[in-house]
């Protein structure tokens, strides 16, 4: 199987193609990046070819490819590979609005594509277990869940909005409402947020608290930011406290790690646990080679979307606002 990367504008990357190269009976076989120098240097340290232009990476007889372009070329992206008959794994967030979205999975759906959001949590150990947990019905009824997803502010196109299309609460959110929704089956049905900019002197949201109801009567809270400084011992977290009828337990799904305090860096967490990416990028060449659906569709990365926009126009409105 040939997979090809377009851009390597996202963090993420970097991983994704390390996890490719490592795959037996996978190929990377193409980096597509605008930013020469960008693209080049990673096509070199991943001895793949370097394409300027993405189309060009398209018109070779790839099976599919992993987008993880800047936010805002998401939905450009997705498209052209769509339209040349690729499927498609997308980084989160899916795009930065509803119509894009809605318009990305029923082109990949048009030209049988499959189309994937990336959210690798779903692939942690610890999350996992907890699903387990719920559908075994050891919590019993789910009546809340509080989560967290704090980092460090990653900079570059990430505080310029045009490219990004939101700060925190859009690259925050998202992850830790996909797991609210895969671990209870249930939709959002109303949104309240509070959010601003206290931790950066961009002019875009670095911090917020979301308040959500779900169809099956739970209500759950987020803490989404980049409230951690530059010396916090890691990026940041992902945690979920979920509470039923007959339990609660509590996952922290970075917490397989080691304590590193050096005079150099100070305290460095080193994680020692399962690879989320490596999880995550199996599952899509495994979807790709069986033509079933993987485990995280288009669908999903769009109702996680979906959330984060109405918590940024509650923020704007000061008010709830309920979903269809």
């Amino acid at each position: 199987m040939k997979i090809g990367i377009i851009s390597f504008a996202h963090m993420h990357a970097h991983s994704y193609a390390t996890v490719l190269k490592g795959l037996e009976g996978v190929t990377l076989a193409g980096i597509a990046d605008d930013n020469e120098e960008r693209g080049k240097k990673y096509s070199d340290i991943f001895d793949t070819t370097y394409y300027k232009n993405y189309h060009d990476l398209l018109e070779t007889d790839i099976d599919a490819v992993v987008v993880t372009s800047e936010n805002s070329l998401h939905h450009r992206h997705v498209l052209a590979a769509a339209n040349a008959g690729k499927h498609v794994l997308c980084e989160k967030p899916l795009a930065t609005n509803l119509e894009d979205m809605k318009e990305m999975i029923t082109v990949c759906e048009k030209n049988q594509v499959l189309l994937g959001t990336a959210f690798p949590v779903r692939f942690n150990t610890p999350i996992q277990q907890a699903k387990k947990m719920i559908e075994h019905g050891v919590l019993g009824e789910i009546l809340a869940i509080k989560g967290t997803n704090r980092g460090t502010n990653p900079g570059g196109w990430f505080i310029d909005k045009e490219k990004s299309g939101g700060g925190a609460v859009l690259d925050h959110t998202v992850h830790v409402v996909d797991i609210m929704r895969w671990f209870t089956g249930a939709e959002v049905t109303e949104v309240y947020a509070e959010i601003g900019s206290v931790y950066t002197n961009h002019p875009i949201d670095d911090c917020g608290i979301i308040t959500m109801e779900f169809t099956n009567g739970m209500f759950a809270t987020l803490d989404c930011s980049w409230s951690r400084n530059s010396y916090y011992p890691t990026w940041g977290d992902v945690t979920l406290e979920i509470i039923g009828k007959n339990g609660t337990v509590k996952v922290d799904a970075f917490s397989q790690k080691l304590d590193l305090y050096s005079d150099h860096d100070g305290v460095k967490w080193i994680g020692w646990g399962d690879d989320m990416d490596a999880g995550l990028i199996e599952d899509f060449v495994k979807s790709v080679r069986e033509g079933k659906s993987p485990l995280a569709t288009g669908f999903s990365g769009m109702k996680a979307v979906e959330v984060a926009l109405a918590a940024y126009q509650s923020n704007e409105k000061k008010i709830p606002i309920k979903l269809s």
